[in-house]
């Protein structure tokens, strides 16, 4: 089933004299190549008016730690708080750093919004940041200092602040059970990976609910593509699961092992 990751894209290229107007031959072969800038923050915000700019904050402090050059990709889904206020006042008060700010009219959910700021952006590698300010400074960087060493960086986060029993029981189980069914070592499949922001838009997921993320990874490791798991001091995780969420996550596993047999079926 392992197919190499980036080999997938092995292939010789030849095009017309008119064709190479338009195309060129090392992005078509080398689609993880070339692009303008290191890394693309996608930051979500939902109502997050009380900790939204202190979001951007820790991330620009993160950034100058590690010097790589970035963009940040704001999308509001339809707060209906001053969230769009105070983010257009940050627009604003920022013309030295790279962001751009989109505020749906309507609620499309995070997983859409984490595959349309993949399209927006124009980095080489990509990551989620929660509009809640759920990150220290200290564990983005513990993250943004391992891009680079492997395809995608998992985050794995040794102490979690605000984590109640029932939750951390919930991870566990969930983890196990999927380790178990992809034959994986995940140590945290509820975190934040950084991936090439190619594969987001290549194999986005179809789901729309709590366990998108956790379907890109497995899709991802089972075509090949290189993990290094980064320990993380501490992170908040403050919103509780409820049955929305758990159902959600049925779903995502059920999707992951419906895309296994079928690629068992046909012979990948």
């Amino acid at each position: 089933m392992k197919h190499g990751g980036r080999k997938f894209w092995d292939a010789s290229v030849a095009m017309t004299v008119a064709a190479q107007r338009w195309h060129k031959a090392a992005d078509i072969a080398s689609p993880y190549e070339n692009n303008p800038l290191d890394l693309t923050l996608f930051v979500s915000c939902d109502n997050e008016e009380l900790s939204v700019e202190a979001t951007l904050d820790t991330i620009i402090e993160a950034m100058q730690v590690i010097g790589m050059s970035y963009e940040i990709i704001i999308i509001d889904d339809g707060s209906r708080d001053r969230s769009v206020e105070l983010l257009r006042r940050y627009v604003e008060a920022h013309p030295d750093i790279a962001i751009v700010l989109r505020a749906n009219t309507k609620n499309k959910g995070l997983a859409q919004n984490y595959v349309d700021a993949a399209f927006i952006g124009c980095g080489k590698y990509y990551r989620l940041v929660s509009g809640e300010n759920a990150e220290p400074m200290e564990t983005m960087i513990d993250v943004f200092k391992a891009i680079g060493e492997a395809d995608i960086v998992v985050p794995y986060y040794v102490a979690s602040l605000q984590e109640g029993v029932s939750r951390q029981l919930i991870a566990q189980v969930y983890t196990r059970l999927l380790n178990l069914m992809t034959g994986n070592c995940i140590n945290d499949y509820n975190g934040s990976p950084v991936h090439l922001r190619f594969n987001v838009m290549r194999w986005h997921p179809n789901g729309r609910g709590f366990g998108f993320r956790t379907d890109l990874l497995c899709r991802l490791l089972d075509l090949g593509f290189t993990c290094k798991q980064v320990p993380c001091r501490n992170a908040r995780r403050r919103h509780a699961i409820g049955w929305k969420q758990l159902l959600s996550v049925a779903h995502s596993i059920a999707g992951i092992m419906l895309r296994r047999a079928s690629d068992w079926m046909h012979g990948r």
